[in-house]
């Protein structure tokens, strides 16, 4: 069993290390990139994704529009344990709609409803919710009210309602983790490890997969009526 919490400021240390650990460990089902562990570029993309997370979550802690919302699954038995997270940017200038960002369950606890009861409850709170995600998991969200509005990159994006919001979200700037000397770093250590040509062909696997899943999202929206391409 579990119990929801929601916060709109910061999750304490504790729980919020989990929500870290579980995305380094969930990286391949939460991240658009979809990177395989077996992808020697898996470690960067776990920091940076962790890294971006953490800022969110660090900017819970203020008074500005759009800072992002936290839906958290404990453990019934012992509230200590997180068994999920739901991590969603209500819209600037409009209080119905919010986009969800990440959401994640530990794989032991999956087939429980603890998915669908965080993004049911994130529903409940803001009525016009988008998500975007890979085509595999359209379905999923089908089934939690959602629809295909079109196809944006990689992902397919689905929202609650026939058209998106006409507000402005607060996403953080990848770009900026990427260039920081910590990325560099890793990147020269993984350099070391597998080689130049190794990583080499993991970028290009890397690309070749983000092709792949662009494709998949503009075919699947194409099902849905006239192509669109959402920027």
């Amino acid at each position: 069993m579990f119990t929801l919490t929601h916060l709109n400021t910061p999750p304490p240390e504790t729980l919020k290390n989990q929500v870290l650990q579980m995305v380094v460990d969930y990286l391949t089902d939460i991240s658009p990139v979809s990177l395989p562990p077996s992808n020697p570029l898996y470690p960067l993309y776990q920091y940076v994704v962790g890294f971006e997370v953490h800022r969110y979550l660090d900017s819970m802690d203020g008074a500005q529009a759009g800072k992002p919302e936290l839906i958290m699954a404990l453990d019934a038995d012992d509230p200590a344990v997180l068994l999920g997270f739901a991590l969603y940017l209500p819209y600037v200038d409009d209080p119905d709609a919010s986009s969800l960002i990440y959401l994640a369950v530990e794989q032991s606890h999956r087939g429980q409803g603890i998915g669908r009861a965080m993004v049911t409850e994130m529903v409940s709170r803001y009525s016009h919710a988008e998500v975007a995600c890979v085509a595999a998991k359209v379905p999923y969200f089908e089934t939690l009210g959602f629809m295909p509005l079109g196809a944006r990159g990689p992902q397919v994006v689905m929202n609650t309602r026939s058209q998106a919001s006409d507000g402005a979200l607060a996403i953080q700037d990848l770009q900026p983790i990427f260039q920081t000397q910590e990325v560099r770093q890793i990147h020269t250590y993984l350099v070391k490890q597998h080689g130049a040509e190794a990583l080499s062909k993991a970028e290009e696997d890397r690309d070749r997969l983000l092709d792949e899943l662009a494709q998949q999202a503009r075919h699947l929206a194409d099902r849905y009526g006239p192509a669109k391409r959402l920027h």
